[in-house]
């Protein structure tokens, strides 16, 4: 009887097995057997990504729950600032008795003292907030936009207004986009809404929340939500597509550093619980990257967008082990790894076990009930956890995993478990060969390996060919980029993937990191894309990593293309899809000089006509805020089975073929 935890090289033989014998069959003999699991994405809440990036919420601080804890000068009026048209008067005050939720305890008193409409200010007249955004609310002529807010009116009923205007300088109203007015008649907490239809285009629009009437007003989680979001769940759109045109296999999050918490210890340490109820019952944390994280993107939606991209979803829960960087600990002897007690290791076990409940229990138990509530009663199918994130691979560290993983396998034998070789995955590194031990101590079926180097290591390493081929153990290279974002560094990139790809029977997943950076709020470089308020810059990397998602396979070839006079700099490999009955060719070219490759596919049933796409440019070009030279071209040609091909220096082709 085959064992229920199967690594990805078993479960993509269970999925090939599992097609029609005919299509099983066709396969050519000479091929190996490899993961087509291999691209995926790893989203983490770094350089502003979530929040005023891929989460399409247009309201900065809507819950008055940024501290100074988190940066400097930061409070609850973050973002926020007073305003009382036609010199109506008014106070405020930050205050935490009484709030929506434990989680969720601040919010704002408004004291309106004098609403008064004065002949200079056209009819605009109250006293309240007003909210800059993420710099600036970026708004389109005739979309639907969702306000709400929770109020809570101590006195006589209040009309508030809601205005979505142009900012037109200090005294002077904004220019009116859109408005609507509310009636708060409740004293407890209640949630009002509304929706705004802006009149024109504005990339720079403010939020302001009016009280018409005297008295006293408590105001929280106001939000301003696109009705026009990626599958109707919450995601921008643009950003989100951008994601799915990469066709990842996988999506691992949340992190990353943000899982284990950064600098401060384990109080920040990211807990998904309490990021999958109610978003005013969610508790908002310091994010390691020195902001706030709202978890309006928590765990629910991260399960529902890889649903809705047709990714398996890899979550990163903590073992109970901080960074190894907390307190500043990076580059000290010992380094500043704090550990929780053996005594309280249940409880970050039943946090796996809970969530593993959550994802794909049935809606009568405790957990698949409060998946059910949040509006996906059927399981989201979770196959894969990963168990910590990069952590030093310390005797604490491996007591605590160890602990953790019997555990959760006592109890989901089926699942299957991706574990860590620590920061800075290089053959020598004492944390490699430690996590590598742990790993084969425990039959682990994956280990996550991270590097980050410049592109000379990319182009001339190629450390897979050395593994050994009997390990139980599987790669999954989580994170990895080099160093820089030009053409020569995305070719870098491409020529290590064809490598891993050789390698992927060793090899079952990666992912590029980071993904996501905000212009002018960017924690690392490079990432993958790049934005601001109106769309996404994809890098040379991400068409790279565009090739690869598109033509994952379950057979490589290595005897099809030989390409002449081949350095270092060149690379190819030939990889078939038995699900879609695709062939495709990939080749690179890393270097200053043309090359010619032989190309033999006789062994292959070619339909007539193929496509070909090819990325190429100058190596130092670049794609930025300011320009974007490159980009794949792409064209029909027609299908032969042996010919020469002509390849442009500082260049990546791809052909495909339908069989």
């Amino acid at each position: 009887m085959m064992n229920k935890r199967m690594t990805c090289a078993a479960l993509l033989l269970a999925a090939t097995m599992g097609l029609s014998a005919q299509k099983a069959m066709n396969a050519p003999k000479g091929g190996k057997l490899i993961s087509d699991e291999l691209i995926g994405i790893f989203f983490e809440d770094i350089s502003s990504s979530a929040d005023g990036g891929l989460y399409a919420e247009l309201v900065q601080n809507g819950s008055f729950e940024y501290s100074p804890a988190e940066r400097d000068g930061w409070g609850a009026g973050t973002a926020w600032r007073q305003v009382r048209p036609g010199h109506s008067l008014g106070t405020l005050e930050v205050r935490k008795d009484n709030g929506i939720h434990p989680y969720n305890p601040t919010y704002i008193r408004l004291y309106i003292e004098r609403v008064k409409e004065y002949y200079d200010y056209a009819g605009w007249k109250g006293f309240g907030l007003e909210n800059e955004g993420f710099k600036g609310i970026s708004v389109k002529a005739g979309a639907k936009y969702d306000f709400s807010a929770f109020f809570r009116n101590t006195g006589a009923a209040k009309q508030v207004r809601i205005v979505l205007g142009i900012p037109q300088g200090w005294g002077k109203n904004p220019k009116l986009l859109a408005e609507a007015t509310v009636k708060v008649d409740s004293k407890d907490w209640k949630k009002y809404e509304a929706v705004l239809t802006p009149a024109e285009d504005c990339t720079n629009a403010t939020l302001q929340v009016l009280v018409l009437n005297t008295g006293v007003l408590d105001v929280d989680m106001v939000s301003l939500m696109p009705q026009d979001t990626y599958m109707g769940h919450g995601m921008r759109k643009d950003l989100a597509q951008a994601l799915a045109d990469l066709h990842p296999k996988f999506m691992r999050f949340p992190g990353g550093c943000v899982v284990h918490g950064g600098g401060d210890g384990f109080w920040d340490t990211y807990r998904w619980k309490t990021t999958v109820g109610p978003k005013e019952q969610r508790r908002g944390l310091k994010n390691t990257w020195g902001y706030h994280q709202s978890m309006g993107l928590g765990y629910y939606e991260y399960f529902q967008f890889c649903e809705d991209l047709g990714m398996a979803p890899l979550p990163i829960l903590p073992c109970g082990v901080s960074c190894q960087g907390t307190n500043g600990g990076w580059g000290m002897k010992d380094q500043a790894q704090d550990v929780v007690p053996m005594s309280e290791m249940d409880e970050w076990v039943q946090d796996a076990l809970d969530l593993i409940e959550w994802a794909n229990g049935d809606v009568n138990t405790k957990w698949g009930r409060v998946r059910a509530e949040a509006g996906h009663p059927k399981p989201f199918g979770l196959k894969y956890l990963g168990i910590g994130n990069e952590e030093r691979i310390s005797p604490e560290f491996c007591e605590r995993f160890r602990y953790m993983y019997k555990k959760v396998m006592e109890k989901h034998p089926e699942m299957v478990i991706v574990g860590t070789a620590g920061p800075g995955s290089h053959p020598g590194n004492p944390d490699l060969e430690n996590g590598w031990k742990l790993a084969e101590e425990l039959g682990m079926p994956i280990i996550d390996e991270h590097y980050y180097e410049p592109r000379d290591y990319f182009l001339t390493s190629r450390q897979y060919d050395k593994y050994p081929r009997n390990r139980k153990t599987k790669v999954y290279l989580g994170e990895y980029a080099a160093k820089d974002k030009k053409l020569i560094d995305a070719l870098a990139e491409g020529l290590y993937l064809l490598h891993v790809e050789k390698n992927a029977d060793v090899v079952c997943m990666t992912s590029y990191a980071p993904l996501f950076a905000k212009k002018e709020a960017t924690n690392w470089n490079p990432d993958l894309i790049y934005f601001d308020n109106e769309r996404p810059y994809l890098t040379c990397s991400y068409y790279v990593q565009q090739l690869f998602g598109l033509s994952s396979g379950q057979y490589y070839y290595g005897n099809c293309v030989n390409i002449q006079d081949a350095t270092n700099l060149q690379g190819q490999s030939v990889i078939l899809n038995v699900k879609t009955r695709k062939l495709f060719v990939k080749l690179c070219n890393a270097s200053a000089d043309a090359k010619k490759a032989d190309i033999n596919l006789s062994r292959f049933s070619l339909k007539k006509q193929a496509a070909k796409t090819v990325l190429t440019g100058k190596a130092e070009d670049e794609n930025n805020y300011e320009a974007q030279p490159i980009a794949p071209q792409k064209e029909a040609i027609k299908a032969q089975k042996k010919f020469t091909l002509d390849l442009a220096p500082y260049s990546m082709v791809m052909l495909e073929y339908q069989l």
